[in-house]
C-alpha cells in the first residue's frame, strides 16, 4: 500500500479519500487546518485525518515526507505552498487547480525535480485535456478544437438556474480572470464570461460562455498546429446574463467575498446534478475535411458506499485515475507532466477512469 497526503478536507477532498481508501493499495492522510471539515470525513480504517495548516512551511514538510504523493484538494490560492512542499520533500505531486498562475509556479517547481508534478487533473482542466487531444491525434491536420464542460444541477429551479455543486473560489475565479484561446493560429487572452452560445445534446438546451483555466496546457501544445481553440462552461440559457449583471453592474467582480457570500448563502448545493462533456474536433483526414464528438453525461452516484454528487465523482476520479497511471508508471516519475501526455485508453481502462467511459455509464444505469 502506498501512503497518500490529500490536502483539503472539502467535498472533493472527501470523495478522493473515500475513492482511494476502498481500492485497498492506498493509506490515506487527509489534511486540513479545520477540524470540523475533518471530523465529516467518512470514516473507513485506511483514512487517517491531520489538522495541519498549510501557511505553516514545517509542519507541511514533516506531514509530506515520507509519502509516495500529495494531492492537493485545497483552494487554488493555498496550492502553490503545497507544490512547494512537494519540492522539497521529493513528493509526487497532484492538483485539481485551474488557476493558471498556479499552474505555471507548479511547472517551474518541477524543473530538476526527482518527483512528478502533475497539475489539473480534475474535470476541465484534466479529463477534458486528455479526451481533446486524443481525438486532435486521429486528423492530418487541426481546424478547430472546441471543449465544452458544466456541472448542473439535474433540476434547477431559481432564476440562474443553477446550484453551488463544488468550490465557490474556484467557481468565481473562472468567472473573472483572463482565459486563454487560439484564435487564427494566435495563442492570445480573451475575456471570461463573453462569446456565449447555445447548443442542444439529448433534446436540452444549454449556453455556453469563456471561463478560465479549463484549457489547461492543452494550448501550449498544440499552438501552431490548430487555427481556432477554446473552452467555454456549459449553463442553462439565462445564467450568463445574470452573472454578467453581478460581477460588471454590482462591481462584484472586484467584491469576491460579497460575491462568495450571496453566492453560498442564497444558491443552495445539491447531490444531483449532472456533469456534461462535449468536445469537437475539426480537420482533415485522408484528404477530407472531417468532425469527430465526444459527448457524455457523469450523473451522481454511489461511490464506496457512499453518494457522490456527479462532480465529485468525475473530479476525484480523474486525480485518482492519474495517481493510479503513476503509481503503476504509465507516467513519468519526475518533472512536470500534462494532461495530455495521459492515454485516453489508459484513463478509461483504469478502475476509476471509467466512471467517464459513456457505454460503461449507459450500462450500469440500465443494470
Amino acid at each position: 500500500m502506498k501512503d497518500i497526503v490529500v490536502m483539503g478536507a472539502g467535498k472533493i477532498g472527501g470523495a478522493i479519500a473515500l475513492m482511494l481508501a476502498a481500492s485497498g493499495d492506498y493509506r490515506v492522510t487527509v489534511a486540513d487546518r479545520s477540524e470540523a471539515q475533518l471530523a465529516a470525513i467518512e470514516a473507513h480504517p485506511a483514512i487517517t485525518t491531520a489538522v495541519v495548516d498549510i501557511a505553516d512551511a514545517a509542519a507541511l514538510d514533516a506531514l509530506l515526507k515520507g509519502r509516495f504523493a500529495v494531492l492537493s484538494a485545497a483552494p487554488f490560492h493555498l496550492t502553490g505552498a503545497i507544490a512547494e512542499a512537494a519540492a522539497r520533500t521529493g513528493t509526487h505531486y497532484l492538483d485539481l487547480t485551474e488557476d493558471v498562475a498556479t499552474t505555471r509556479k507548479v511547472e517551474a517547481l518541477s524543473a530538476g525535480a526527482n518527483s512528478a508534478f502533475i497539475p489539473q487533473c480534475g474535470l476541465a482542466p484534466g479529463f477534458i485535456s486528455i479526451v481533446a487531444h486524443d481525438l486532435a491525434k486521429n486528423f492530418d491536420s487541426l481546424d478547430s478544437v472546441r471543449m465544452r464542460v458544466g456541472a448542473l444541477p439535474q433540476y434547477p429551479s431559481n432564476a440562474l438556474n443553477y446550484n453551488l455543486t463544488w468550490s465557490t473560489d474556484g467557481l468565481i475565479n473562472e468567472y473573472i480572470e483572463p482565459c486563454e484561446a487560439i484564435v487564427e493560429g494566435r495563442l492570445i487572452t480573451v475575456p471570461a464570461m463573453e462569446e456565449r452560445e447555445e447548443f442542444s445534446l439529448d433534446g436540452v438546451t444549454y449556453e455556453a460562455f469563456n471561463t478560465s483555466g479549463g484549457l489547461g496546457t492543452l494550448c501550449k501544445t498544440l499552438e501552431g498546429r490548430v487555427r481556432t481553440m477554446n473552452y467555454r462552461t456549459i449553463r442553462y440559457p439565462g445564467h450568463q446574463a445574470i452573472v454578467k449583471a453581478l460581477l460588471n453592474d454590482l462591481n462584484l467582480k472586484n467584491r469576491r467575498d460579497v460575491l462568495k457570500d450571496l453566492f453560498e448563502n442564497a444558491l443552495p448545493a445539491t447531490m444531483q446534478d449532472v456533469v456534461v462533456v462535449f468536445v469537437t474536433v475539426c480537420g482533415t483526414k485522408n484528404g477530407r475535411f472531417m468532425q469527430e464528438t465526444y459527448a457524455n453525461k457523469v450523473y451522481s452516484g454511489v461511490i464506496g458506499g457512499r453518494l457522490m454528487s456527479a462532480i465529485q465523482i468525475t473530479t476525484a476520479a480523474g486525480i485518482c485515475t492519474v495517481l493510479d497511471l503513476l503509481a503503476d508508471g504509465k507516467l513519468p516519475a519526475k518533472g512536470f507532466v500534462r494532461q495530455e501526455e495521459i492515454g485516453f485508453s489508459d484513463f478509461l481502462a483504469n478502475r476509476f477512469g471509467r466512471v467517464y467511459d459513456p457505454e460503461a455509464t449507459k450500462l450500469a444505469r440500465v443494470g
